[in-house]
């Protein structure tokens, strides 16, 4: 009986998300009771760390910046899965769900994880060391994207509100999927060696030496059971996601806060696998895990609502007001003096980490 326990407790990554999965198919479309509540988030814990297992096994089969290529694409996917099926349930309060959403995501990727996995790594090893040529294009990718997305609809006059018109939301639509498209075939083919890790001395480490790579079908096996559990978490998110809502509700916190709560559940995975990273001193890796989510959030996400919004009703706020719009712009400007020198202190990983905190303040005291 020992041996079937310890077997089993070896075997976790593989249970958890199965019985993530059960539950979801016990839970989905109901209403949960509050120790229900308890049991998913519990789980949820337990789900969040199989996917960092299950994507750190993929990064190893297939190296970088494909192993966080992976992961970032994989949570984003079911990121926008959840954010359309929520404003299809959710009627004219959802109307800034998305914005909320990837506005938080972006807040939280760009300076939660990018600030922590600078501030764990100069702490563990004196500076954190990474390529900023690799780091500064991932970095004007997304500031171009966040403002063509989320600060242009603000100014645009087609359509009242912070609105777009058919026409700029198809234009922003499109725009996205090109820079993101241009992006990928940047980090993956022509200009890899920008987004691998680096030594010390500014060596490209192409492999890591540590461990025998695993097998492929080690790797596939993992692979399914990384969406497995992606499914798990976003699915889970949106059972609690209600007793989430009425809990903002009824703490009179304003309707932005569901979509941070959203954000940081999501980008659990990432957040782990990019702190785990550091730890090992491999910096890009954490930073391509960090600005790679922030990009594909929203280059998915808005082609995605555009597709959406074809048949919900209601409409989709995308502008941002004009505190997000000053904390959007000191996150560009402080990112971009971050990375320009290539090493980092934890003086710019304790920079970032305040502007997150001023973020979650003004969300929740706006």
């Amino acid at each position: 009986m020992i041996v079937g326990l310890r077997s089993l407790a070896a075997r976790w990554t593989t249970v958890v998300p199965a019985g993530a999965a059960v539950l979801l198919a016990f839970t989905w479309g109901r209403t949960v009771p509050g120790a229900v509540v308890a049991l998913v988030t519990l789980v949820l814990a337990g789900v969040v760390l199989a996917a960092v297992h299950h994507a750190e096994v993929v990064a190893h089969r297939v190296g970088e910046p494909f192993g966080s290529l992976v992961l970032a694409v994989a949570v984003t996917i079911i990121e926008v899965a959840l954010i359309v099926t929520l404003m299809a349930d959710g009627g004219e309060k959802s109307a800034t769900l998305a914005r909320d959403t990837v506005f938080a995501a972006v807040m939280i990727t760009c300076n939660g994880i990018l600030g922590l996995s600078l501030l764990v790594a100069s702490l563990r090893h004196g500076t954190a060391v990474f390529n900023p040529e690799g780091t500064g294009a991932a970095l004007a990718t997304v500031a171009t994207l966040a403002t063509l997305s989320l600060v242009l609809p603000t100014f645009t006059t087609s359509k009242p509100g912070p609105e777009f018109s058919s026409a700029q939301l198809t234009f922003a639509a499109v725009s996205s999927l090109i820079l993101y498209g241009l992006f990928v075939a940047t980090q993956t083919v022509r200009h890899r060696d920008y987004f691998l890790p680096i030594t010390r001395q500014g060596e490209v480490i192409h492999a890591e030496d540590h461990a025998d790579a695993p097998s492929g079908r080690t790797a596939g096996l993992s692979l399914g059971l990384l969406l497995l559990a992606l499914i798990g978490v976003v699915g889970l998110a949106k059972g609690v996601s209600p007793t989430v809502e009425s809990g903002v509700a009824a703490a009179g916190l304003p309707q932005a806060v569901v979509g941070v709560v959203i954000a940081l559940l999501v980008l659990l995975p990432e957040t782990i696998a990019a702190l785990r990273s550091a730890h090992r001193d491999r910096v890009q890796t954490s930073l391509n895990l960090a600005l790679g989510s922030a990009m594909a959030s929203i280059g998915l996400t808005i082609p995605a609502v555009a597709m959406a919004s074809l048949w919900l009703s209601g409409p989709l706020v995308l502008g941002l007001g004009a505190v997000h719009m000053v904390l959007l712009t000191l996150t560009v400007v402080v990112s971009s003096l971050t990375v320009v020198p290539g090493r980092a202190t934890p003086l710019q990983g304790g920079v970032h980490l305040v502007l997150l905190a001023a973020y979650l303040e003004l969300a929740v005291n706006p």
